[in-house]
């Protein structure tokens, strides 16, 4: 199956609303990743470029963030909440996630949209690879079979240049053309919580 994008998500989880196909190359993906400790809400630092968030940053640069939240559910799988604020306005998705393979040790997941948001009506699954994640659960690299999407996460809006560096190399190491990422242009001061579906 070819992968293919869904118009209306605008961050990570949403972008992984890509059916994928497996590649021939081998990918290292965290294991026992510890699901109630990376429960929470996470900003993108970077990622490879989709037609779907804006390009480049243009005229949100000083008023943009990308964030999305997690939550475990009673049934094991997580409530996915993914919001995009752009001068102030808020545009979300809601989705869940939850283990490609119940028996499996890796940290690879499905992630379930459906589509339009507004009006729900057609399901599109999409991969949700961890690669990566720090032994404090603060910073991670998120990927797929298929290398072409990527992106690097942190409990905080901005990170230091070597924590980049270090997160990138750690992609780059995975196979990843890390010359396609592209830094999030997150606002200084993020919008506070919002309720979901709200």
């Amino acid at each position: 199956m070819a992968e293919r994008p869904m118009r209306h998500c605008l961050f990570l989880l949403a972008s992984l609303l890509l059916t994928t196909v497996a590649t021939s190359n081998a990918t290292t993906v965290v294991k026992n990743l510890d699901l109630k400790r990376y429960m929470g809400r996470w900003y993108e630092i970077a990622s490879f470029p989709s037609f779907f968030q804006p390009k480049n940053g243009e005229n949100t640069r000083a008023t943009y963030t990308l964030r999305a939240t997690y939550t475990l559910n009673d049934n094991g799988t997580v409530h996915v909440l993914n919001e995009d604020f752009v001068d102030g306005k808020r545009s979300y998705v809601e989705g869940i996630a939850y283990k490609a393979d119940p028996k499996s040790d890796e940290a690879k997941l499905k992630v379930k949209f459906y589509v339009p948001p507004s009006v729900p009506i057609f399901p599109v699954i999409g991969d949700y690879w961890v690669l990566y994640i720090d032994q404090d659960y603060q910073n991670a690299v998120v990927g797929g079979p298929t290398k072409i999407f990527l992106w690097i996460l942190s409990r905080k809006s901005h990170i230091d240049d070597a924590t980049y560096k270090e997160l990138v190399e750690k992609a780059k190491n995975e196979g990843y053309d890390v010359s396609k990422l592209r830094k999030t242009p997150q606002s200084e001061k993020p919008p506070p919580a919002a309720e979901e579906g709200v």
